[in-house]
């Protein structure tokens, strides 16, 4: 397995294409907006220097790194010689449903379809290709190149030798792969998005707020960041999303996301990437700012 593609190049695409290609791995980026290739670019790039700076890598690995990238804007184009396509598209069923379409038509018929989503049913994605037994769930963690997890879910066709594969592959990237399977949130998120959900109804309801919640877990849980800053990093839109599909899976009322969790994302207020969700986020800026909707008076 030498030739990989990566199907979008926001925040997990990016990343994934990094840590491929820092592994020596040939990447196929590929993203239907060549603003958004270039944009990703700039990001390994910038992340690559951090790394110098770090002493965990040389100049001439970054070199070889940036070396081992391509870009692309067609699927058809970008696929046709890839052991592995990794599709890290937006958290969204009807579009990944179609990229797999397309992935099915266009990869070549050895190649495994990976998908890192983070909720959305492995084998749902998998019944709409012909392939179902090479169809599996990487779900890297952000940062990529940082983060040691990979969540493999195997889908209810997916095969042993499929399953095997990843798990040696993820391993090559200096990764810890963890094997579930396919059921609402996995494990991570199915963990996760409820105590979320909690914290955002425990500052719904009065019982204290942003500061005091993420502290509390902070401090009394030892979490390197409480759930609300967490939130607001992984996206309150993606929270949402994620807890839909818990609550849609499991028919089970306490995956219901928080009202206040719906009114946010309905305002824009998506956390760190639309500047604003629990706290406030300035460019340039490390300093944690509680959002002026939440302070107290």
């Amino acid at each position: 397995m030498k030739q990989i593609a990566v199907i979008g190049s926001g925040t997990m695409g990016n990343g994934i294409a990094h840590t491929f290609a820092q592994f020596n791995y040939k990447v196929n980026l590929i993203d239907i907006n060549q603003t958004a290739l270039d944009k990703a670019i700039q990001t390994i790039t910038k992340n690559l220097d951090r790394q110098v700076a770090k002493g965990t890598l040389t100049e001439d690995d970054k070199a070889s790194t940036l070396n081992n990238i391509s870009t692309y804007t067609s699927i058809k184009d970008g696929v046709q010689s890839s052991d592995l396509i990794v599709e890290a598209a937006t958290e969204n069923v009807d579009l990944k449903l179609k990229i797999f379409k397309d992935l099915d038509e266009y990869a070549p018929a050895h190649a495994i379809l990976a998908s890192n989503t983070s909720s959305i049913s492995i084998t749902q994605i998998a019944a709409v290709t012909g392939r179902g037994d090479q169809v599996i769930g990487m779900h890297f963690m952000n940062p990529v190149p940082v983060m040691k997890l990979v969540e493999v879910i195997r889908g209810y066709a997916t095969s042993d030798e499929t399953t095997s594969t990843i798990m040696s592959l993820s391993q090559s990237l200096g990764k810890i792969p963890v094997e579930v399977n396919d059921y609402p949130g996995f494990v991570a998120n199915r963990i996760l998005m409820p105590m979320i959900n909690e914290a955002i109804y425990t500052l719904y309801e009065g019982v204290a707020g942003v500061y005091e919640i993420d502290t509390v877990m902070k401090l009394g849980m030892a979490h390197p960041m409480g759930p609300l800053q967490l939130a607001d990093f992984i996206g309150l839109d993606v929270c949402l999303a994620i807890l839909k599909v818990l609550n849609d899976g499991f028919g089970n009322p306490k995956y219901a996301p928080c009202p206040l969790l719906v009114n946010m994302v309905a305002a824009g207020k998506k956390g760190a990437k639309s500047g604003e969700g629990f706290y406030q986020y300035i460019a340039g800026s490390k300093e944690l700012v509680i959002s002026d909707k939440f302070k107290k008076s």
